[in-house]
C-alpha cells in the first residue's frame, strides 16, 4: 500500500512538472516561434499556449520598438575634417520567423551595421553638410539599414544623429568665421543706414532751401529740444547769430540814416546842444616827382 502511494506521489509529480514543461504564456507585446523536432512550426499568438515537453521548443519575440545607441564614431568627411558622431535608431521586429531564423543576434547584427553605415554616409559630406543637413543624412542612414534588416524581418523606423563632436581647432576657427561674418552684416546694415539717412537729408536739405523759415523754426525746435531737461547751457546756432547781427546792422544803419534827416546843419539838437557844421575835406595835392 504504501509503495502504491509513492508511485502515486511520483506520477502527480511528474505530471505537474510536464504540465509546467507543457505551459507557455506569451504576453501581449510578444510572439512566440514554435520548432517542433528542430522545424517552425508557426507563430504563437499572446495567451496561454501549450507545447509538447522536449519535442517542442517555443522562441518569444519581442515587438516593441527598440531604443539602439550607435557608439561615437571617428569619421572623415569629404573636406578631410575629422569628426565624432554619435547617433540612435529605433527598430521592431516585423517578422518573428526571420527575426529568429534568418540571424542568430539580431540586436548585435544591427548595432554593427548601424556603425558601418554611419561611417560610410557622414564620409561622403563635408563637415557644412553634416552640421546642416542632418535630416537628409539620417533619411539616408535609415534608408540603407532597411534594405539590409529586411531580409531579417526587421523594420528600421528611425534613425537620428544625436552628437557631433569637432576639434577644438575647427571650433575656434568656425566660432572666428561666425564673427566675422557678424561684424559683416553689421557694417553693411550700418551703410544701409547712413546711405537712407543721407538721402533723407538730402531731401530735408532741399525743402529747407525752398522754404528759408523752415531751418530757422527747425533751430528753434533745437532750441525748445535743450531747454525740456532745465538745462544750464544755452546753445545759438550760427544761423541765428548770423541773422541777428544782419538784423542789428540794419537798425544801425536805419538810426544813422535818419539822424541828419530830421536834424539840419547847425541846428540845435533836442538835448540843446548846437549841432557842428559839415566839414568838407579836398585831397591834399600830390608830392612832386622823386629827380
Amino acid at each position: 500500500m504504501g509503495i502504491l502511494i509513492a508511485v502515486v506521489v511520483i506520477m502527480v509529480l511528474v505530471a505537474l512538472l510536464l504540465l509546467a514543461m507543457a505551459v507557455r504564456i506569451v504576453k501581449q507585446y510578444e510572439q512566440g516561434v514554435l520548432f517542433r523536432l528542430g522545424r517552425v512550426r508557426g507563430v504563437r499568438e499572446p495567451g496561454l499556449r501549450l507545447i509538447i515537453p522536449v519535442v517542442d521548443v517555443m522562441r518569444r519575440v519581442t515587438l516593441r520598438i527598440v531604443t539602439m545607441p550607435i557608439q561615437s564614431q571617428g569619421i572623415i568627411t569629404r573636406d578631410n575634417v575629422s569628426v565624432d558622431v554619435s547617433a540612435v535608431a529605433y527598430y521592431r521586429v516585423a517578422d518573428a520567423v526571420k527575426s529568429v531564423v534568418a540571424i542568430e543576434n539580431v540586436r548585435a547584427a544591427i548595432d554593427q551595421i548601424a556603425q558601418t553605415t554611419l561611417r560610410k554616409v557622414v564620409g561622403q559630406h563635408t563637415l557644412d553638410q553634416t552640421l546642416s543637413e542632418t535630416d537628409r543624412i539620417n533619411a539616408d542612414i535609415r534608408e540603407i539599414l532597411d534594405v539590409t534588416t529586411i531580409a531579417w524581418g526587421v523594420e528600421v523606423s528611425l534613425v537620428e544623429l544625436k552628437d557631433i563632436q569637432l576639434p577644438e581647432t575647427m571650433k575656434r576657427a568656425m566660432a572666428k568665421q561666425a564673427e566675422a561674418e557678424r561684424e559683416k552684416r553689421a557694417k553693411i546694415i550700418s551703410a544701409e543706414g547712413e546711405s537712407m539717412a543721407a538721402a533723407a537729408l538730402g531731401d530735408a536739405s532741399d525743402t529747407m532751401m525752398a522754404h528759408p523759415l523752415a531751418l530757422q523754426l527747425r533751430n528753434l525746435q533745437s532750441l525748445v529740444e535743450i531747454g525740456v531737461d532745465k538745462n544750464s547751457t544755452v546753445v545759438f546756432p550760427a544761423p541765428l547769430m548770423t541773422t541777428i547781427a544782419e538784423l542789428g546792422a540794419f537798425l544801425a544803419r536805419e538810426k544813422t540814416a535818419a539822424v541828419p534827416a530830421a536834424t539840419p546843419n547847425g541846428a540845435p539838437q533836442p538835448n540843446g546842444a548846437p549841432q557842428p557844421a559839415a566839414t568838407t575835406f579836398v585831397n591834399p595835392p600830390a608830392p612832386p616827382p622823386a629827380t
